[in-house]
């Protein structure tokens, strides 16, 4: 089978090659070259060809100077580092409790993975409900004895709507991220713990000196993961607060873009989503070498 798999590789990839330059490259390529036109969606304004229609680096010179692009961008970042913090806190913090389940492991594994099968709009109006509704008149506000005003109206102030999509994120992919702690988890050899155990480590010596060293490789992954997914969060953001009160991020800013420009301006709205990718592709890259070089180090 596997000389089979050898001499027929090339021919049996041909499909998937061709899909893949199909439906990512040929339109990578053309989002490219459009982001230096005056592209309007369905023709291009002042010329039957994109060719016709360049504008240079145009686009790129008014997403710079919009204030809505550059107020996104900001919010998405601190949202970014918000999210990742709570997102890798909860889902190592539960990896480490599930561990020692020695009955019922499977099933809190099943449990904590539900919410990740969720759609974001609809996960979205339902956390909506929860904010506006549970937190601020049921738990922390109205009649309520405990009054946190922190918690209450939470979507209607950009600070607080940080943390309530912080929230929302880590619910929903805390387990997800968990299975892949848990797996690092387990590869730590038990040994490891005994002889420090002997030696009079404390529970935070041995996390710091042994867990967190040897969990380098999980926390590549989970990083590069839980960062793409903040930065690229569209639907979440729409169903909660639809961009409003200035809690809009970069993937509802270039969609909303193309709805504030009458006629719309996809060639700009490209422009803003190239500079989105090569912003995600940078810091990713940046994330993913520095925590690579911690795994070396550990």
């Amino acid at each position: 089978m596997e000389n089979f798999y050898k001499r027929w590789f090339k021919i049996l990839v041909i499909p998937a090659v061709i899909l893949f330059f199909v439906v990512i490259i040929i339109p990578f390529i053309m989002g490219i070259t459009y982001s230096f036109t005056a592209w309007r969606g369905s023709y291009f304004k002042g010329s039957e060809n994109w060719w016709g229609a360049l504008v240079g680096v145009t686009n790129y010179i008014k997403v710079f100077r919009s204030e809505k692009f550059l107020s996104a961008l900001i919010f998405t970042v601190k949202f970014t580092v918000v999210a990742v913090i709570m997102k890798n806190i909860a889902s190592l913090g539960m990896a480490m409790m599930v561990k020692k389940v020695n009955v019922g492991k499977g099933f809190f594994r099943t449990v904590y993975f539900f919410p990740n099968l969720l759609g974001g709009l609809a996960m979205g109006f339902v956390w909506s409900f929860i904010f506006q509704n549970i937190f601020s008149l049921v738990l922390f506000g109205g009649e309520s004895a405990i009054k946190i005003p922190f918690l209450c109206d939470m979507l209607q102030d950009p600070n607080k709507a940080i943390f309530a999509m912080a929230i929302m994120a880590t619910w929903q992919s805390a387990g997800y991220m968990l299975l892949i702690y848990l797996n690092g988890l387990n590869n730590i050899p038990d040994d490891l713990y005994e002889a420090a155990s002997i030696d009079g480590a404390t529970p935070w010596q041995k996390f710091k000196h042994i867990t967190l060293p040897m969990l380098m490789p999980a926390f590549t992954i989970v990083f590069f993961l839980t960062l793409s997914q903040s930065f690229k969060m569209l639907d979440e953001n729409l169903a909660l607060t639809s961009g409003n009160f200035g809690t809009r991020m970069l993937s509802l800013q270039i969609l909303l873009s193309t709805r504030e420009n009458i006629p719309a301006n996809y060639g700009m709205a490209q422009a803003q989503a190239i500079i989105f990718f090569v912003l995600i592709a940078v810091i990713s890259v940046a994330q993913v070498s520095v925590t690579k070089r911690k795994e070396i180090e550990a």
